[in-house]
Protein backbone atom coordinates (compact mmCIF):
# COMPACT_ATOMS: atom_id res chain seq x y z
CA UNK A 1 0.00 0.00 0.00
CA UNK A 2 1.36 3.39 -0.90
CA UNK A 3 2.27 5.71 1.94
CA UNK A 4 -0.36 8.26 0.93
CA UNK A 5 -3.20 5.75 0.87
CA UNK A 6 -5.93 6.23 3.53
CA UNK A 7 -4.64 4.74 6.76
CA UNK A 8 -8.15 3.53 7.63
CA UNK A 9 -7.48 0.48 5.46
CA UNK A 10 -5.08 -0.84 8.11
CA UNK A 11 -7.87 -1.08 10.67
CA UNK A 12 -9.47 -4.37 11.78
CA UNK A 13 -13.12 -3.99 12.77
CA UNK A 14 -13.94 -7.59 13.57
CA UNK A 15 -16.02 -8.56 16.59
CA UNK A 16 -17.87 -5.25 16.88
CA UNK A 17 -21.60 -4.64 16.97
CA UNK A 18 -23.24 -2.15 14.60
CA UNK A 19 -22.86 0.94 16.80
CA UNK A 20 -19.27 0.23 17.83
CA UNK A 21 -18.42 -0.63 14.22
CA UNK A 22 -19.60 2.77 13.04
CA UNK A 23 -17.76 4.53 15.88
CA UNK A 24 -14.51 2.76 14.99
CA UNK A 25 -15.01 3.52 11.30
CA UNK A 26 -15.49 7.19 12.16
CA UNK A 27 -12.21 7.21 14.09
CA UNK A 28 -10.41 5.33 11.32
CA UNK A 29 -11.64 7.51 8.47
CA UNK A 30 -10.51 10.74 10.20
CA UNK A 31 -9.04 13.12 7.60
CA UNK A 32 -9.37 10.56 4.80
CA UNK A 33 -13.16 10.65 4.70
CA UNK A 34 -16.22 10.55 6.93
CA UNK A 35 -18.97 8.42 8.41
CA UNK A 36 -22.50 9.82 8.27
CA UNK A 37 -25.30 8.02 10.09
CA UNK A 38 -28.55 7.94 8.15
CA UNK A 39 -30.97 7.18 10.93
CA UNK A 40 -30.58 4.16 13.19
CA UNK A 41 -30.18 1.50 10.52
CA UNK A 42 -28.09 3.01 7.72
CA UNK A 43 -24.82 4.84 7.30
CA UNK A 44 -22.58 6.26 4.59
CA UNK A 45 -18.83 5.67 4.85
CA UNK A 46 -16.59 7.61 2.47
CA UNK A 47 -12.84 7.31 1.87
CA UNK A 48 -11.28 9.63 -0.68
CA UNK A 49 -8.23 8.82 -2.75
CA UNK A 50 -8.07 8.70 -6.55
CA UNK A 51 -10.47 9.82 -9.24
CA UNK A 52 -12.44 6.58 -9.67
CA UNK A 53 -15.23 6.08 -7.14
CA UNK A 54 -16.57 2.68 -6.14
CA UNK A 55 -20.02 2.83 -4.52
CA UNK A 56 -20.94 -0.36 -2.66
CA UNK A 57 -24.10 -1.32 -0.80
CA UNK A 58 -23.46 -3.75 2.02
CA UNK A 59 -25.52 -5.30 4.81
CA UNK A 60 -23.61 -5.42 8.08
CA UNK A 61 -24.17 -9.18 8.79
CA UNK A 62 -22.94 -10.15 5.30
CA UNK A 63 -20.04 -7.75 5.45
CA UNK A 64 -18.70 -9.48 8.57
CA UNK A 65 -18.75 -12.81 6.69
CA UNK A 66 -17.13 -11.46 3.52
CA UNK A 67 -14.22 -9.74 5.28
CA UNK A 68 -12.19 -11.21 8.18
CA UNK A 69 -11.50 -7.63 9.30
CA UNK A 70 -15.21 -6.69 8.93
CA UNK A 71 -14.21 -3.95 6.52
CA UNK A 72 -16.35 -2.74 3.62
CA UNK A 73 -15.66 -4.64 0.42
CA UNK A 74 -14.53 -1.50 -1.35
CA UNK A 75 -11.57 -1.18 0.99
CA UNK A 76 -10.19 -4.43 -0.41
CA UNK A 77 -10.47 -3.08 -3.93
CA UNK A 78 -8.99 0.19 -2.77
CA UNK A 79 -5.86 -1.61 -1.62
CA UNK A 80 -5.39 -3.03 -5.11
CA UNK A 81 -6.37 -0.09 -7.30
CA UNK A 82 -6.31 3.01 -5.13
CA UNK A 83 -9.91 4.03 -5.78
CA UNK A 84 -12.07 6.24 -3.65
CA UNK A 85 -14.92 4.41 -1.97
CA UNK A 86 -18.41 5.20 -0.78
CA UNK A 87 -20.09 2.43 1.21
CA UNK A 88 -23.79 2.54 2.02
CA UNK A 89 -24.17 0.16 4.94
CA UNK A 90 -27.36 -1.20 6.49
CA UNK A 91 -27.83 -2.83 9.88
CA UNK A 92 -29.91 -5.61 8.23
CA UNK A 93 -31.18 -6.40 4.75
CA UNK A 94 -33.33 -3.36 4.08
CA UNK A 95 -33.01 -2.88 0.30
CA UNK A 96 -32.02 0.64 1.44
CA UNK A 97 -35.64 1.75 1.17
CA UNK A 98 -35.41 4.53 3.73
CA UNK A 99 -36.14 8.23 3.38
CA UNK A 100 -32.81 9.29 4.90
CA UNK A 101 -30.96 7.25 2.28
CA UNK A 102 -33.00 8.93 -0.46
CA UNK A 103 -32.19 12.30 1.07
CA UNK A 104 -28.48 11.51 1.23
CA UNK A 105 -28.35 10.73 -2.49
CA UNK A 106 -30.39 13.85 -3.21
CA UNK A 107 -27.73 15.90 -1.43
CA UNK A 108 -24.92 14.19 -3.35
CA UNK A 109 -26.68 15.07 -6.60
CA UNK A 110 -27.28 18.68 -5.55
CA UNK A 111 -23.65 19.05 -4.45
CA UNK A 112 -22.31 17.62 -7.73
CA UNK A 113 -20.48 14.96 -5.73
CA UNK A 114 -20.38 12.31 -8.46
CA UNK A 115 -19.24 14.85 -11.05
CA UNK A 116 -15.95 15.19 -9.17
CA UNK A 117 -14.89 11.70 -10.26
CA UNK A 118 -13.73 10.52 -13.66
CA UNK A 119 -15.74 7.34 -13.27
CA UNK A 120 -18.28 5.90 -10.84
CA UNK A 121 -18.88 2.15 -10.36
CA UNK A 122 -21.81 0.80 -8.33
CA UNK A 123 -21.78 -2.69 -6.78
CA UNK A 124 -24.10 -4.79 -4.62
CA UNK A 125 -25.41 -8.34 -4.19
CA UNK A 126 -28.96 -9.55 -3.46
CA UNK A 127 -30.91 -6.76 -1.70
CA UNK A 128 -27.80 -4.61 -2.00
CA UNK A 129 -27.66 -5.47 -5.73
CA UNK A 130 -31.14 -4.01 -6.03
CA UNK A 131 -29.87 -0.85 -4.32
CA UNK A 132 -26.79 -0.60 -6.55
CA UNK A 133 -29.01 -0.61 -9.62
CA UNK A 134 -31.67 1.65 -8.13
CA UNK A 135 -29.38 4.39 -6.83
CA UNK A 136 -27.05 4.35 -9.85
CA UNK A 137 -29.45 6.82 -11.44
CA UNK A 138 -27.87 9.43 -9.14
CA UNK A 139 -24.67 9.23 -11.21
CA UNK A 140 -25.56 9.24 -14.94
CA UNK A 141 -22.95 7.37 -16.97
CA UNK A 142 -22.01 5.10 -14.07
CA UNK A 143 -21.18 1.42 -14.50
CA UNK A 144 -23.05 -1.12 -12.39
CA UNK A 145 -22.40 -4.67 -11.22
CA UNK A 146 -25.40 -6.26 -9.52
CA UNK A 147 -25.15 -9.86 -8.29
CA UNK A 148 -28.49 -11.69 -7.97
CA UNK A 149 -30.45 -8.43 -7.61
CA UNK A 150 -34.18 -8.15 -7.11
CA UNK A 151 -35.89 -5.79 -9.54
CA UNK A 152 -38.54 -4.90 -6.96
CA UNK A 153 -40.51 -6.52 -4.16
CA UNK A 154 -43.70 -4.68 -5.07
CA UNK A 155 -46.23 -7.57 -5.08
CA UNK A 156 -47.96 -6.08 -8.12
CA UNK A 157 -44.77 -6.80 -10.08
CA UNK A 158 -43.14 -9.67 -8.17
CA UNK A 159 -45.87 -11.55 -6.34
CA UNK A 160 -44.20 -14.77 -7.53
CA UNK A 161 -41.20 -14.17 -5.22
CA UNK A 162 -42.23 -15.53 -1.82
CA UNK A 163 -38.76 -15.38 -0.28
CA UNK A 164 -39.16 -11.88 1.16
CA UNK A 165 -42.87 -11.70 1.93
CA UNK A 166 -42.49 -9.64 5.10
CA UNK A 167 -40.41 -7.04 3.23
CA UNK A 168 -43.16 -6.33 0.73
CA UNK A 169 -44.36 -3.61 3.11
CA UNK A 170 -41.30 -1.57 2.10
CA UNK A 171 -41.93 1.20 -0.38
CA UNK A 172 -40.69 0.09 -3.81
CA UNK A 173 -42.94 2.51 -5.71
CA UNK A 174 -41.66 5.98 -4.88
CA UNK A 175 -38.27 7.51 -5.64
CA UNK A 176 -35.36 5.28 -6.67
CA UNK A 177 -37.98 2.53 -6.85
CA UNK A 178 -38.04 0.13 -9.80
CA UNK A 179 -34.40 -0.90 -10.24
CA UNK A 180 -34.46 -1.82 -13.97
CA UNK A 181 -35.77 1.64 -14.90
CA UNK A 182 -33.09 3.29 -12.77
CA UNK A 183 -30.42 1.74 -15.00
CA UNK A 184 -31.50 3.72 -18.04
CA UNK A 185 -28.93 6.43 -17.23
CA UNK A 186 -26.06 3.95 -16.69
CA UNK A 187 -23.27 3.57 -19.22
CA UNK A 188 -23.51 -0.20 -18.80
CA UNK A 189 -24.68 -2.70 -16.22
CA UNK A 190 -23.84 -6.34 -15.56
CA UNK A 191 -26.40 -8.62 -13.90
CA UNK A 192 -25.02 -11.93 -12.62
CA UNK A 193 -27.48 -14.65 -11.61
CA UNK A 194 -27.91 -18.38 -11.18
CA UNK A 195 -30.65 -19.63 -13.55
CA UNK A 196 -31.16 -22.65 -11.31
CA UNK A 197 -32.75 -20.26 -8.78
CA UNK A 198 -36.04 -19.56 -10.50
CA UNK A 199 -36.83 -16.34 -8.66
CA UNK A 200 -33.40 -14.89 -9.42
CA UNK A 201 -33.79 -15.77 -13.09
CA UNK A 202 -37.19 -14.07 -13.20
CA UNK A 203 -35.82 -10.92 -11.58
CA UNK A 204 -32.89 -10.93 -14.03
CA UNK A 205 -35.33 -11.09 -16.94
CA UNK A 206 -36.89 -7.82 -15.76
CA UNK A 207 -33.51 -6.10 -16.19
CA UNK A 208 -33.45 -6.65 -19.97
CA UNK A 209 -32.16 -3.38 -21.40
CA UNK A 210 -29.88 -2.40 -24.28
CA UNK A 211 -27.18 -1.28 -21.85
CA UNK A 212 -27.42 -4.39 -19.63
CA UNK A 213 -25.57 -7.70 -19.91
CA UNK A 214 -27.26 -10.54 -18.04
CA UNK A 215 -24.82 -13.38 -17.41
CA UNK A 216 -25.78 -16.83 -16.15
CA UNK A 217 -23.61 -18.50 -13.51
CA UNK A 218 -25.19 -21.90 -12.94
CA UNK A 219 -24.90 -23.82 -9.67
CA UNK A 220 -23.45 -20.89 -7.73
CA UNK A 221 -26.33 -21.00 -5.26
CA UNK A 222 -28.04 -18.23 -3.29
CA UNK A 223 -24.82 -16.54 -2.07
CA UNK A 224 -23.05 -16.00 -5.35
CA UNK A 225 -21.10 -13.04 -3.97
CA UNK A 226 -19.33 -15.28 -1.46
CA UNK A 227 -18.55 -17.79 -4.18
CA UNK A 228 -17.06 -15.09 -6.41
CA UNK A 229 -14.91 -13.87 -3.54
CA UNK A 230 -13.86 -17.42 -2.72
CA UNK A 231 -12.76 -17.89 -6.35
CA UNK A 232 -10.89 -14.57 -6.24
CA UNK A 233 -12.74 -13.17 -9.24
CA UNK A 234 -15.20 -10.62 -7.81
CA UNK A 235 -12.68 -7.81 -7.58
CA UNK A 236 -11.33 -8.72 -11.02
CA UNK A 237 -14.84 -8.48 -12.45
CA UNK A 238 -15.25 -5.00 -10.94
CA UNK A 239 -11.85 -3.91 -12.23
CA UNK A 240 -12.63 -5.13 -15.76
CA UNK A 241 -16.01 -3.39 -15.65
CA UNK A 242 -14.24 -0.15 -14.80
CA UNK A 243 -11.72 -0.65 -17.60
CA UNK A 244 -14.48 -1.23 -20.17
CA UNK A 245 -13.29 -4.80 -20.80
CA UNK A 246 -16.11 -6.75 -19.20
CA UNK A 247 -18.19 -8.58 -21.80
CA UNK A 248 -19.65 -12.07 -21.98
CA UNK A 249 -16.39 -13.49 -23.33
CA UNK A 250 -14.31 -12.12 -20.47
CA UNK A 251 -16.95 -13.11 -17.93
CA UNK A 252 -16.79 -16.65 -19.26
CA UNK A 253 -13.01 -16.57 -19.03
CA UNK A 254 -13.10 -15.42 -15.42
CA UNK A 255 -15.81 -17.93 -14.55
CA UNK A 256 -13.48 -20.80 -15.47
CA UNK A 257 -12.21 -20.44 -11.91
CA UNK A 258 -15.22 -22.57 -10.89
CA UNK A 259 -13.45 -25.63 -12.29
CA UNK A 260 -11.25 -25.78 -9.19
CA UNK A 261 -13.81 -24.49 -6.68
CA UNK A 262 -14.84 -27.41 -4.47
CA UNK A 263 -18.21 -26.01 -3.26
CA UNK A 264 -19.21 -25.39 -6.88
CA UNK A 265 -18.09 -28.88 -7.87
CA UNK A 266 -20.06 -30.39 -4.98
CA UNK A 267 -23.19 -28.59 -6.16
CA UNK A 268 -22.58 -29.81 -9.70
CA UNK A 269 -22.05 -33.46 -8.75
CA UNK A 270 -25.19 -33.34 -6.58
CA UNK A 271 -27.19 -32.07 -9.55
CA UNK A 272 -25.80 -34.80 -11.81
CA UNK A 273 -26.69 -37.45 -9.22
CA UNK A 274 -30.20 -36.05 -8.81
CA UNK A 275 -30.67 -36.16 -12.58
CA UNK A 276 -29.37 -39.75 -12.82
CA UNK A 277 -26.49 -38.74 -15.11
CA UNK A 278 -24.27 -41.66 -14.15
CA UNK A 279 -21.67 -41.30 -16.90
CA UNK A 280 -21.20 -37.57 -16.30
CA UNK A 281 -21.14 -38.08 -12.52
CA UNK A 282 -18.26 -40.53 -12.97
CA UNK A 283 -16.41 -38.22 -15.38
CA UNK A 284 -16.67 -35.29 -13.00
CA UNK A 285 -15.67 -37.32 -9.93
CA UNK A 286 -12.67 -38.76 -11.79
CA UNK A 287 -11.50 -35.30 -12.79
CA UNK A 288 -11.85 -33.83 -9.30
CA UNK A 289 -10.12 -36.78 -7.63
CA UNK A 290 -7.10 -36.43 -9.90
CA UNK A 291 -6.27 -33.18 -8.11
CA UNK A 292 -8.17 -33.16 -4.82
CA UNK A 293 -8.88 -36.00 -2.38
CA UNK A 294 -12.52 -35.80 -1.47
CA UNK A 295 -14.79 -38.39 0.17
CA UNK A 296 -17.86 -36.69 -1.33
CA UNK A 297 -16.63 -37.31 -4.87
CA UNK A 298 -15.35 -40.80 -4.09
CA UNK A 299 -18.79 -41.75 -2.75
CA UNK A 300 -20.41 -40.29 -5.85
CA UNK A 301 -18.03 -42.26 -8.05
CA UNK A 302 -18.70 -45.58 -6.36
CA UNK A 303 -22.45 -45.03 -6.28
CA UNK A 304 -22.48 -44.17 -9.99
CA UNK A 305 -20.61 -47.35 -10.94
CA UNK A 306 -22.78 -49.49 -8.67
CA UNK A 307 -25.95 -48.08 -10.21
CA UNK A 308 -24.57 -48.40 -13.75
CA UNK A 309 -23.68 -52.05 -13.14
CA UNK A 310 -27.18 -52.68 -11.84
CA UNK A 311 -28.72 -51.05 -14.92
CA UNK A 312 -26.20 -52.41 -17.40
CA UNK A 313 -25.24 -49.00 -18.86
CA UNK A 314 -21.78 -48.13 -20.23
CA UNK A 315 -19.38 -46.09 -18.07
CA UNK A 316 -15.91 -44.56 -18.49
CA UNK A 317 -12.95 -46.68 -17.30
CA UNK A 318 -12.35 -46.59 -13.55
CA UNK A 319 -9.51 -44.34 -12.47
CA UNK A 320 -9.76 -43.40 -8.81
CA UNK A 321 -12.10 -45.91 -7.21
Amino acid sequence: MSADYPRALDTSLSGLDWEDWLDRLDDAADADGYVERLGDDHAAIFLEHKSILLVTFEAFPSLRVMSPEAQPLGWQLGRALGWSHLCLASRTDSWFREGRVFGYFDRLIDDGFFEEFEQVVFYGAGPAGYAAAAFSVAAPGARVLAVQPQATLDPRMAEWDDRFRRHRRLDFISRYGYAPDMLDAADRAIILYDPEIEEDAMHAALFARANVIRYRMRFMGPRMDRGLMRMNILLRIIAQLSAGKLDTENLARLYRARRSDVPYLRALVTRLEDDGRLYLTARLAHRVLRDTPGPRFRRALRAAYDKAEELGVPMPPREND
